[in-house]
């Protein structure tokens, strides 16, 4: 047969074979007197083989150990190391289809995905009753919450899954009271009126107090533990960055709040 011939009985092109010669894959039959390369039914063999192995996922090199295996125990070994990572793949398709589901729901329920989006459904939850709250309110929405959502957005996607517990208490004392959501939003308007105030307006010691009172104790001990590794005296670090965000005197109620939140732990 000649290169033509072998690579359609099985199925793949010339080039393939040729890459493969060059790999070392194929071993590459030598020259007939007329210059062609004659291939045997033994070379299709193992071509076809190659086929079926890249197609069940393994890597051109895999596939050359497993064809320098007569045993084919490194076969086995190679097949339940592919097994388990297209089982991992199948887990994360599975939750990346039930979080577009949930993104799908939300969307058929309000109409609209948050700009943040997409989240996870805690805090999607979160900024549902966020939005509903806003609604309630006279005038536009404090330019502070919508800040806020994207913090919180962040800092879930920042966090391993175990540091997210906060986030959710937060969320979930928020949605649970209504009296608390309209505090939240009060803190927000006290936050934009802070954008043209001097660092030493009376405003900021107030408003400093009205974010502690809104800051749950759970919630409180974890902005204290982030602010620490965040490193606000760290040039460069997440706090700094925080802090460039706000107007002079909104950066100054917060770092006050943060003081006030460490004292309030003890």
């Amino acid at each position: 047969m000649r290169i033509g011939e072998l690579a359609g009985v099985v199925g793949i092109t010339t080039r393939a074979v040729r890459h493969y010669h060059r790999i070392g894959l194929l071993p590459e039959p030598p020259r007939q007197p007329n210059g062609y390369r004659e291939y045997k039914l033994r070379d299709a063999v193992e071509l076809a083989r190659i086929r079926r192995l890249t197609e069940l996922g393994l890597s051109l090199d895999e596939v050359k150990d497993v064809l320098a295996d007569d045993v084919g125990r490194d076969l086995v070994e190679i097949l339940a190391e592919l097994d388990a990572d297209l089982a991992r793949q199948e887990e994360a398709i599975r939750q990346r289809r039930v979080r577009l589901g949930h993104l799908l729901e939300q969307a058929d329920r309000t109409g609209r995905l948050p700009v943040e989006a997409p989240v996870s459904p805690e805090l999607a939850a979160l900024f549902d009753d966020m939005a509903r709250a806003s609604a309630r309110l006279p005038g536009p929405e404090p330019a502070m919450a919508a800040k806020e959502r994207e913090l919180l957005a962040l800092l879930e996607t920042g966090s391993p899954g175990g540091d997210r517990d906060w986030l959710y208490a937060m969320g979930q004392s928020l949605s649970a009271d209504a009296e608390a959501m309209r505090h939240a939003y009060a803190v927000y308007a006290q936050m934009d009126a802070l954008a043209e105030a001097a660092e030493d307006d009376p405003r900021v010691e107030e408003t400093a107090q009205a974010i502690v009172e809104s800051i749950p104790d759970e919630a409180a001990k974890s902005v204290i533990a982030a602010e620490g590794k965040g490193g606000s005296g760290e040039e460069g670090g997440f706090a700094d960055a925080l802090f460039a965000e706000f107007a002079p005197a909104q950066a100054a109620a917060v770092r006050r709040a943060i003081e006030l939140l460490r004292e309030r732990a003890g």
